[in-house]
């Protein structure tokens, strides 16, 4: 299927309003102000036509952000993962491997600069493969080239992806 396809999402804060953020009034004084940086909420919600589930997000933890929901670092790196596995499955399944199990334990580095940005300089694709037979393990474990070059989100990222796989037989 050639061609060019769209994506849309839909995006909303759900934090704090800039009024919250100001602090109280006291009758004749200034508000209390605190820093936007350091106290504006960055809760916020994704959802996309169709899904079952809106996905709650929030800055990581070292930016002020909810622990407990999803950050933008976190959901790239599962988008590289999920794509690293979607693509392994089409390519093994033209292979004749029979995967069994797929587990992935994948990581990004993220480097601060100075002026408080940054960028994701590395990730690290650990996936497990199981495969049903002794005979397809050596395929299993090439097969990972061919489907990161095929990966749509590892093709579309600036920073390198290394991939540490193993493969064995794991029965169903």
């Amino acid at each position: 299927m050639l061609g060019e396809h769209g994506f849309r999402v839909e995006l909303e804060w759900t934090g704090e309003t800039p009024a919250a953020v100001s602090g109280p009034t006291v009758a004749g004084a200034a508000p209390a102000r605190r820093s936007r940086v350091t106290s504006a909420a960055r809760s916020h919600v994704v959802r996309a036509d169709g899904k079952l589930h809106a996905i709650e997000g929030s800055a990581a933890r070292p930016f002020h952000g909810d622990p407990a929901r999803w950050n933008p670092e976190e959901l790239l790196l599962a988008a590289l993962a999920d794509c690293h596995l979607l693509s392994y499955l089409y390519v093994a399944a033209r292979a004749g491997v029979v995967v069994t199990a797929y587990r992935d334990d994948a990581t990004a580095t993220l480097r601060q600069d100075a002026r408080g940005g940054g960028a994701i300089i590395e990730a690290v694709l650990r996936p497990r493969v199981g495969v049903a037979e002794p005979a397809m393990v050596e395929v299993a474990q090439a097969l990972h080239a061919e489907a990161s070059a095929l990966c749509f989100i590892a093709s579309s990222v600036a920073f390198p992806i290394r991939h540490e796989p193993v493969a064995e037989v794991v029965a169903r």
